[in-house]
């Protein structure tokens, strides 16, 4: 990919656990990002998938810095964030906006949704102030809401009109890049349609490159130039949406990709959902070699003795797994 706007190399977040009461020790690491190797092209639409738990949360927040990093690089632009100031750090983020799964959380409910939607504006002196009043408005009708209504509070929209304002937080330094982290997964599935559209309209329109994370590959399918499996940290699987999608190589993709619900109900009866046994292994105590070789159903000896690279499988596609072409 020539001039990637986002670059991730060998991202690592990992976390101490710590034990005692009076001398408290480290008697574990917890590694919630390890080795992610990523990049994001301008205008493009990136879904990062996997189940709960696999560190798709935690690898957002270390883009952001929100979290500290233990290794590797966050190169946004040519500026490498994890060597930056804080003070870079924060004029980085004009860039570099985040859109949270839960809206009512992430909004103070002592704010209106007008002093909420100012806030990014005053602090990084985007506009003059007499002008904010104006910005906000455009910023509420930009994402279908009524400018009428910016003066309520938050607890005074629904679910899906909250994630609207939180859209709109986001987009009020004009950034070049978002990520929005499972921004319909607590909304109902018709309100999830009118965000995930206008999430592509906003990407259309205004040029914006997209990292969107979630757990159900039916949804960031509707959304996404390419994708990126997860699984304990680590990315499994990458590449163009569509070949993701109908033809997975890694054996957690395919299973993944079978419980994508079918419309009709006769292909529904007829397919062959792929169940994974046991649970997703301690990012604490991962298994030798792949991390996903205990829940496997191609897994071989081999599959414990080394960690597998994420490596060409073809011209677009990239797998880790030891077995690529076996399977």
């Amino acid at each position: 990919m020539s001039d990637p706007i986002l670059q991730l190399t060998d991202l690592r977040a990992h976390f101490p656990v710590h034990s005692g009461f009076l001398r408290r020790r480290a008697t574990g690491m917890v590694k919630a990002v390890d080795g992610v190797t990523l990049s994001l092209a301008r205008g493009e639409v990136l879904g990062l998938v996997g189940e709960s738990g696999c560190g798709k949360s935690t690898l957002a927040r270390a883009i952001l810095q929100l979290v500290p990093t233990t290794g590797g690089t966050v190169v946004l632009e040519g500026k490498n964030l994890t060597a930056a100031t804080a003070a870079e750090v924060t004029r980085a983020r004009r860039d570099l906006q985040m859109v949270f799964q839960d809206p009512f959380a992430s909004l103070n409910p002592r704010l209106t949704v007008e002093a909420a939607l100012a806030e990014p504006l005053r602090v990084h002196r985007v506009c003059p102030p007499a002008e904010v009043p104006a910005r906000v408005a455009e910023l509420m009708t930009l994402v279908g809401l009524a400018p009428a209504t910016m003066r309520k509070y938050p607890h005074e929209f629904s679910g899906g009109q909250r994630q609207r304002i939180a859209i709109a937080r986001a987009l009020a330094l004009r950034p070049k890049v978002i990520i929005a982290d499972e921004p319909v997964s607590a909304l109902d599935v018709s309100i999830q349609a009118q965000i995930l559209n206008l999430l592509a309209a906003l990407v259309r329109d205004m040029g914006l490159s997209l990292i969107f994370i979630a757990h159900d590959l039916s949804v960031v399918k509707h959304l996404s130039d390419r994708i990126a499996v997860m699984y304990l940290g680590k990315i499994v699987e990458l590449g163009p949406a569509t070949d993701v999608i109908e033809r997975p190589l890694h054996p957690y993709t395919r299973a993944q990709v079978s419980a994508i619900p079918v419309p009709d109900p006769d292909a529904e009866r007829a397919r062959q959902r792929i169940v994974l046994p046991g649970d997703p292994p301690s990012p604490i105590n991962p298994p030798p070699g792949c991390a996903f070789h205990p829940r496997c159903p191609f897994a071989q000896e081999k599959c414990q003795l080394a960690i597998p690279p994420l490596t060409p499988a073809d011209a677009t596609r990239e797998v880790a797994c030891v077995r690529l072409g076996e399977i």
